[in-house]
């Protein structure tokens, strides 16, 4: 018979292991009881060891804290809180609901939906290993992203990974990340979330649906078990931070950087309607914004049910320590930040950029040198894009818009192309940001596929049963003749070129890439733009689609590679339109179809630009000259001419069978013909 002793704590957060017990602590305000609760397993209903912490010795200010000795790493415990029943005031507390701990370092799985979720002990201390684990630490600028799922990723069967759909199988993968050559992953969220299983099914299957993305937390600090090995109640241990800090590793060694999608601006407890698994009961009033006239009811700035008041201390203090958490002892590389303008907004839900929780953390002395990566947008209307506090790059979305019409063929967008090829100064060079501010994309997992962008004029979304009303409307997006999937071999020609125009415009612009999933072997959904739902086959990677787009995989890597090989497509400053070396270049130059002549006029589908090779540190390089043509037919750009240089032919994206040349192609003429929807890339020489 284990036994037990409940003494004076010390004002630690969250569950800390000591040699002798465990001391706990928990934050309620307006609560009036609060219960600590021990369980052996994961899976008992009955705890083992209850104690009520008593106000007057148990509490400093508004935190609860006990040390219990004979508890020991592996229990388990929740917590029970009391308190007023006013929800017209913003209280709802619930005495018979067992609750979270929003420091938890590991959360029970929903392998156990039998019995109620459970925060597990865990020295996380042992995962610190920093001396072996070494951060690339990559400057932003050379930095490619790749933005991808642990469980899409791998859980095919063709994927011919052991352990699929887990932290482990990504680890099996890491040679194929290295041949493609991006630098960083971008991993959707992995925080222990809610739901799991959703109140619905596949319309056209009959299959349940389930939240596959994870975009709902519960736990600001506990990975989620979902994508751990051997999942029983046998290996509820730690498994989820051993196995997440073991992918850490390992991708450091192969010099690939870690950035976390990270989900502060709401929780998987929903509206008034959801669960209420922590925050809610712990106390309510504290961690979300309720509106004014009536609170029972929750301001939704988020579009999920909630939005967590990030501009109160407590809350604050909450997300502060989780980043420290997972950059200093999960030893992650950065941080991107979905819906991030909530973050922005103080209670009322004014945008207080510079002076909100946003400096805070571009401010901090731990997160000082973390890649910090925000969404500038949210779910109640805030448009927030360029505005964010200096330390902050953002996800560029006019970029992705622009670059998605001009390839289409639309009018009206090479002024704008101009722009966001030069690595969006409108946005950023206001406030002295620097032109790696920008992370550059045309698709993310919200959204079409590239593949998909290229095949469908319309969202199909049925599958995810909500009548197609899901998802966004205007996707920008051409099918090239044809909606969906076709044999036609001239339109899927088409498509193939349409991919490669994308990812020239891409890897030749100012800023940050990011790239998604699968786009480097012609992902499809199907059409789905929306698909959270989506955990089967359908959205799962078809890594056979590596052999039958195995072309778009090659240009993809060399277009990597050709971008890594030029100092000039990664500058630090933007340019500024004259010759800053004395060679007789400007840094840049815009062009037509005729030299020095680009046409800026509404119906213009074409521009052409010279980069200076000699780098902002004047060291020799060779000049790049990028052609890009969206009109359906033919153009002849003059070519300048460099003194003493030739031109080489690097990229034609009508070439089939060449689009992307390892040799030394001459051209030969001062002019080089564009065939329509084509773009074209030369070096000198």
């Amino acid at each position: 018979m284990r036994e037990f002793k409940a003494k004076l704590g010390y004002f630690m957060k969250g569950a800390t292991v000591f040699e002798t017990g465990v001391n706990f602590s928990i934050f309620s305000k307006n609560a009036f009881r609060v219960t600590l609760e021990i369980f052996e397993k994961a899976s008992d209903d009955e705890p083992i060891y209850i104690y009520d912490l008593n106000p007057s010795f148990n509490k400093i200010g508004d935190t609860w804290y006990v040390f219990i000795e004979g508890v020991k790493e592996g229990d388990y415990y929740t917590w029970r809180v009391d308190g007023p029943y006013k929800p017209k005031e913003g209280h709802i507390f619930d005495y018979n609901l067992h609750l979270l701990d929003p420091y938890a370092k590991a959360i029970t799985p929903a392998y156990f939906k039998e019995s109620f979720k459970k925060c597990l002990i865990v020295n996380s201390s042992k995962f610190l290993n920093l001396e072996e684990d070494i951060r690339p630490c990559r400057d932003f600028k050379d930095t490619i992203i790749y933005e991808m799922h642990i469980k899409l990723f791998t859980m095919n069967k063709n994927s011919l990974v052991i352990e699929r759909g887990t932290y482990l199988g990504i680890l099996e993968k890491i040679d194929y990340l290295k041949e493609l050559g991006i630098t960083a992953v971008e991993l959707l969220p992995v925080f222990s979330y809610e739901p799991d299983d959703l109140d619905r099914k596949n319309p056209l299957t009959g299959e349940n649906l389930r939240d596959v993305w994870g975009y709902n937390p519960i736990g600001f600090f506990s990975p989620s078990s979902n994508y751990i090995t051997n999942l029983c109640e046998n290996t509820v241990t730690c498994n989820q931070l051993a196995e997440f800090r073991t992918l850490v590793a390992e991708l450091h060694k192969a010099g690939i950087e870690i950035i976390l999608d990270v989900v502060f601006n709401h929780t998987g407890e929903g509206n008034e309607k959801g669960p209420i698994v922590s925050f809610k009961g712990l106390d309510n009033s504290i961690y979300y914004i309720l509106e004014k006239d009536n609170k029972e009811k929750y301001c939704n700035y988020s579009g999920t049910g909630n939005t967590l008041n990030v501009s109160h201390p407590v809350v604050k203090e909450l997300i502060l320590d989780s980043l420290r958490y997972w950059y200093g002892v999960m030893n992650v590389d950065g941080f991107r930040f979905d819906l991030a303008a909530i973050l922005g907004r103080d209670a009322d839900g004014n945008w207080i950029g510079d002076l909100s929780l946003l400096k805070d953390i571009s401010n901090d002395p731990i997160l000082s040198k973390a890649k910090l990566i925000a969404e500038g947008w949210d779910a109640a209307g805030g448009y927030f894009l360029g505005e964010f506090p200096y330390g902050w790059a953002e996800w560029n979305g006019k970029f992705r818009d622009t670059v998605r019409k001009f390839i289409r063929g639309d009018k009206g967008q090479v002024w704008d192309l101009a722009i966001r090829i030069a690595g969006s100064p409108d946005l950023f060079g206001k406030s002295g940001r620097e032109p790696y501010s920008s992370i550059n994309f045309v698709t993310a997992h919200d959204g079409f596929t590239m593949w998909d962008l290229v095949s469908y004029n319309e969202k199909h979304n049925l599958e995810n049963g909500e009548n197609n009303l899901d998802g966004e409307n205007n996707n920008n997006s051409w099918n090239c003749g044809i909606e969906g999937m076709t044999q036609d071999i001239n339109i899927i020609r088409l498509r193939k070129r349409q991919v490669k125009n994308f990812i020239v415009i891409l890897m030749v612009s100012q800023g940050v890439p990011m790239i998604l999933m699968g786009d480097e072997m012609a992902k499809t959904q199907y059409g789905n733009n929306n698909a959270y739902c989506q955990d089967n086959e359908n959205n799962w990677l078809d890594w056979s689609r590596l052999d039958k787009f195995s072309d778009i995989f090659y240009f993809y890597k060399k277009m990597i590679e050709f971008r890594k090989n030029y100092n000039c497509l990664k500058r630090n400053k933007y340019f500024e339109n004259k010759d800053s070396n004395g060679n007789g270049l400007k840094d840049i130059s815009w062009h037509g179809v005729n030299l020095n002549q680009p046409d800026w006029s509404y119906d213009s589908h074409s521009l052409a630009f010279l980069i200076d090779g000699l780098d902002e540190n004047n060291l020799k390089g060779e000049h790049i000259y990028v052609a890009l043509n969206s009109y359906h037919e033919k153009l002849r750009f003059e070519i300048p001419y460099i003194p003493g240089q030739r031109w080489y032919v690097v990229v034609d994206t009508y070439n089939e069978e060449k689009s992307f040349s390892e040799e030394d192609i001459l051209l030969d003429k001062n002019y080089y013909d564009v065939q329509g929807r084509s773009s074209i890339i030369l070096i000198s020489k």
